[in-house]
């Protein structure tokens, strides 16, 4: 914590935008921990920091709130942001497109289709990562994840590792479930509610398991058959122990999203569709053949490389709602 305090302080002369940023990594981290120490650590450093000329601005200041009771996650007004979406759209790379273009709006009024990503899209957590701290491998797996994203590997090497870690039991999936009900964004019911009413096809494109995703899929009403994931493998055993994964499936392998938007629209005879996802792979998506529109989803985790890529970048579902149901198909 010192060390990444040593080099939020001189940011500051740089610019207030990097300083919240590092501020929000840093309040992220001690909410984790939950340690009142770290709390007055992070605080002696943002009040030094107020005293900075170049930072006299409300962002900073927003972080008062955060002080007012150190061991309690503050709630939230629509999304996992503990800063005002406003503030936070401030951060975003030059030309990030906060507002829905004329063009966007037709588009997405008149798309055949909708291709979701799940996890801190549709959802509001990793269902990974969720699954491996739950079976006391999440440490492992994150180191894994953080040495993928280096490039050291490919994406089916990396989702293999994982898996092994993990080495997760049809057993324990199954009680994993039963302790973690799914965490639907707000805003996501009623936006495929919307969708289907519409006649707009809704997919979901993961690189999660279908053995999470499944039940989702059926509390929204979208056949399981529009669903592209990752397969878990088990033995055939009294626990079904781990066996490995389906290498076949699109999200699989590197790419897989893009694959599977193109594959989509082949079988079903889609002309357009849109991709809504918070990551790179759902921004690949969007390219020739594959997904005619991205929108960028920020309302768990706001990405500067996808927010520069979006053809519209939103923090809340139901602006994607509002803009839909502003015209008629």
């Amino acid at each position: 914590l010192l060390s990444v305090l040593h080099i939020l302080r001189p940011a500051t002369t740089a610019g207030s935008d990097v300083a919240v940023s590092w501020g929000r990594l840093v309040e992220a981290w001690c909410f984790s921990c939950a340690k009142a120490e770290y709390f007055t650590l992070l605080k002696t450093s943002l009040d030094q920091m107020r005293s900075v000329n170049h930072c006299q601005s409300q962002r900073l200041q927003l972080y008062d709130v955060t002080f007012r009771s150190p061991l309690r996650r503050p709630q939230s007004t629509g999304s996992r942001h503990s800063i005002p979406r406003a503030s936070a759209a401030s951060t975003m790379p030059p030309g990030t497109k906060l507002e829905a273009s004329q063009e966007v709006l037709e588009l997405l009024r008149t798309a055949q289709g909708f291709a979701f990503d799940v996890d801190s899209t549709l959802c509001e957590d990793e269902s990974i990562d969720e699954l491996a701290a739950y079976l006391g491998s999440g440490e492992a797996v994150a180191a894994l994840t953080k040495s993928a994203m280096g490039g050291t590997m490919t994406f089916q090497e990396a989702l293999e590792g994982r898996l092994s870690l993990m080495n997760v039991s049809r057993s324990q999936v199954a009680a994993f479930l039963a302790d973690h009900p799914p965490r639907l964004s707000k805003g996501i019911p009623e936006l495929v509610r919307a969708l289907q009413r519409r006649g707009q096809h809704v997919f979901l494109v993961s690189g999660g398991f279908r053995v999470i995703i499944n039940p989702i899929a059926e509390m929204l009403g979208i056949p399981l058959d529009n669903v592209y994931a990752n397969t878990i493998l088990h033995q055939d055993d009294a626990d079904g122990n781990y066996a490995g994964f389906d290498t076949a499936e699109f999200t699989s392998q590197s790419g897989g999203k893009a694959a599977a938007v193109r594959h989509i629209k082949a079988k079903h005879g889609l002309d357009t569709m849109v991709m809504v996802g918070d990551g790179a792979t759902d921004l690949e998506a969007r390219q020739p053949g594959g997904a005619d529109l991205f929108i960028g989803y920020g309302g768990t985790v706001a990405r500067d490389n996808v927010a520069a890529g979006a053809d519209w970048f939103v923090y809340d579902i139901h602006q994607v709602l509002n803009a839909l149901e502003g015209g008629s198909r």
